[in-house]
């Protein structure tokens, strides 16, 4: 690793060089990829007010099947044997970073209550760890903005995402615009924090107006054709407990016809989502070491077409034909229970159990099409056709100052293996 400082402490700049080796298999994903080879550069660094990261890599992947799929779900191109002297493998490069500048206010004492922030990544809003229902930080990455503000006991967030319409992000199709933009209001008392979060998708109507904080997206929805935007609406909680625990909760509105509708929640216009967790954690000292354990479980609830939009493949509320929020979907259910530990800050083990639901019916998909019309005559059927799937995910891995050591094996349903060696200098 290398570190270059200026003389002035308002200056620093590090550079290290990274990489691994991967060996990757599964039922999902169809396929074995070895030797799965990385290696690239993590910069990060500041200047005065301003900071930075990138963390940019090229991948070199041998498969067995004869049509590779990304492990990441984005995109994997395929070098063909007969331009390659007989040997075939697929390459790919992925990247995520962020630009940031804080702007400081001067009163009795400096503070920093706002910070622009330009990059490649996944927003995370909410309380939850796996199951967020907005913007989830399992989704897949897109370009983006945010705006981050705090003041005093309020934080408000406003955020810029341009999302692909297609799977597969090099396909001319993807020349069609799909933006998002979302707010978000915490409201924080002690132990307690409140939290609003709204969401507005536009299909080839970008409005840049909607990135003011200030601007109600529920309400900025009506100015739009309903053909071109989808909206939705969240309210989560969260609540600490002496320290050691928290509880929370989130729910979702994406559509309903009304109050009764929802109550009622018969028709397929009622499409909201739940979730609810808990997560506890206490650190042990013995003989000179650390433990840090805990552990964390979630409950969520999808109703069928949540996500989804009038037509397909336009205003959904998804990148890359994945949901931004909640990665079951549209009419799912998941329960994730995890225990873990980490000793001495470098080794770090867990057991990941995940039970889900996933329908089959109209409205499990998130080009399923919800009816412009007779809504309230139109019944819905949660998980039906549903099969519950179980999987057990024991990992354990080491991080160490120069090399780092992982391994992660699935068992039961959805199974796989993943084992990584990996550098950094």
């Amino acid at each position: 690793m290398k570190d270059l400082y200026a003389k002035d402490p308002r200056f620093g700049i590090a550079a290290s060089l990274v990489g691994g080796m991967d060996y990757r298999g599964g039922e999902t994903l169809g396929d074995t990829i070895w030797p799965g080879i990385d290696g690239g550069l993590y910069v990060r660094g500041f200047a005065d007010s301003v900071d930075f990261v990138l963390d940019a890599r090229i991948y070199s992947e041998g498969h067995s099947a004869e049509y590779p799929r990304s492990w990441d779900r984005e995109f994997l191109e395929v070098q063909k044997e007969e331009n390659n002297s007989g040997v075939e493998y697929t390459s790919y490069a992925r990247y995520r970073t962020h630009f940031a500048a804080r702007y400081r206010t001067h009163f009795a004492f400096n503070h920093d209550w706002l910070r622009l922030d330009f990059g490649r990544d996944v927003m995370h809003w909410g309380p939850g760890y796996y199951n967020n229902l907005t913007l989830n930080q399992f989704a897949l990455p897109y370009n983006m903005m945010s705006l981050d503000l705090v003041i005093g006991p309020l934080r408000v967030m406003s955020f810029y995402g341009d999302m692909r319409i297609y799977n597969n992000s090099m396909s001319d199709k993807n020349k069609d615009d799909r933006n998002v933009f979302g707010h978000r209001y915490e409201l924080a008392f002690g132990n307690a924090t409140f939290g609003i979060s709204e969401l507005q998708v536009q299909y080839d109507n970008l409005k840049p107006w909607l990135f003011v904080p200030t601007a109600p997206l529920f309400m900025e929805k009506g100015n739009y054709s309903e053909s071109s935007n989808n909206g939705s609406l969240a309210f989560d909680f969260n609540y600490r407990l002496f320290n050691m625990a928290r509880v929370y909760t989130e729910f979702f509105l994406d559509d309903m016809e009304s109050p009764v509708s929802l109550v009622k929640n018969d028709n397929i216009e009622a499409k909201w989502a739940w979730m609810a967790g808990m997560q506890a954690a206490h650190d042990f000292y013995f003989s000179g070491h650390r433990l840090e354990a805990g552990t964390i479980f979630e409950y969520a609830r999808v109703e069928p077409y949540v996500y989804s939009h009038f037509k397909e493949n336009t205003a959904q509320i998804a990148n890359l034909g994945y949901p931004l929020g909640n990665q079951g979907g549209p009419n799912s259910r998941t329960i994730d229970w995890t225990l873990y530990g980490r000793l001495d800050g470098r080794i770090f083990a867990s057991l990941h159990n995940t039970w889900f639901w996933k329908g089959t019916d109209y409205g499990s998909a998130l080009n399923d099409t919800t009816p412009t019309h007779n809504h309230m005559k139109i019944h819905k059927k949660f998980l039906d056709g549903a099969k519950m799937q179980y999987s057990l995910s024991p990992a354990l891995s080491y991080e160490g100052q120069f090399v780092s050591f992982m391994g992660e094996l699935t068992l039961i349903d959805d199974r796989k293996v993943y084992l990584r060696a990996g550098f950094k200098w």
